[in-house]
């Protein structure tokens, strides 16, 4: 019984020191990490701990923006690498990144304003070759194609948006959905790949497009 009470209060302990240790351990405008990034607005915070965040000084972000813990944010494919863009991501104001997302820039990745994601969403603006069956594809050809996300939009989670796609500003993307070319402002969309499902007109609001009626 004893041992118990003790484990307990040992824990309680524990688990308040860790939530003083991510809050201690955020990356934001004046700590010496966040300093290294292109822009790093004020408000804003990388929860701790994270995945891999690295090539800062190609990266934006907006104000009072929030990016969960266990995040992956990235500028090419490794350290130090020299990029063609910059910045080659670009995150916008009051902005929340849902915890185990990832989002890895070559290019561009410009995410607008207001836009929210659920947890464990995928952002990319590479892709990979396979054409060649001579060769691994890990061997082949990496094309890139920019990614825009409007502002106000929304992303369920696990949605993966993928090289050359364009959300409109104010579209929900479903969760688990694909996103592989352009969505339209004012829509609702989902599936793998995704589909619109609803468009928002000015007379009638939102109406289901006519394959889904």
């Amino acid at each position: 019984m004893l041992r118990r009470v003790l484990e307990g209060a040992i824990a309680q302990v524990v688990a308040r020191r860790f939530e003083d240790w991510q809050f201690a351990a955020a990356i934001t405008a004046d700590t010496p990490r966040g300093r290294k990034f292109k822009a790093f607005g004020t408000g804003s915070l990388i929860a701790f701990p994270w995945v891999t965040i690295y090539n800062e000084h190609y990266i934006e972000i907006g104000n009072d923006t929030m990016l969960g813990p266990h995040i992956a944010l990235s500028a090419g494919m490794m350290p130090g690498q020299e990029c063609v863009t910059s910045p080659v991501v670009r995150i916008g104001d009051r902005c929340l990144i849902g915890r185990g997302s990832g989002i890895v820039g070559h290019l561009a990745i410009d995410i607008g304003n207001d836009v929210w994601t659920g947890h464990h969403v995928y952002i990319t603006d590479q892709n990979h070759g396979y054409e060649d069956v001579t060769r691994p594809i890990s061997q082949q050809t990496q094309p890139e194609r920019a990614v825009v996300i409007g502002d106000g939009s929304w992303l369920g989670a696990g949605t993966v948006v993928l090289p050359g796609a364009t959300i409109g500003n104010h579209v929900a993307v479903g969760a688990n959905s694909v996103v592989t070319g352009n969505l339209p402002d004012y829509c609702v969309a989902v599936g793998a790949p995704a589909r619109v499902i609803k468009r928002y007109d000015p007379q009638s609001g939102w109406q289901p497009t006519d394959e889904f009626r």
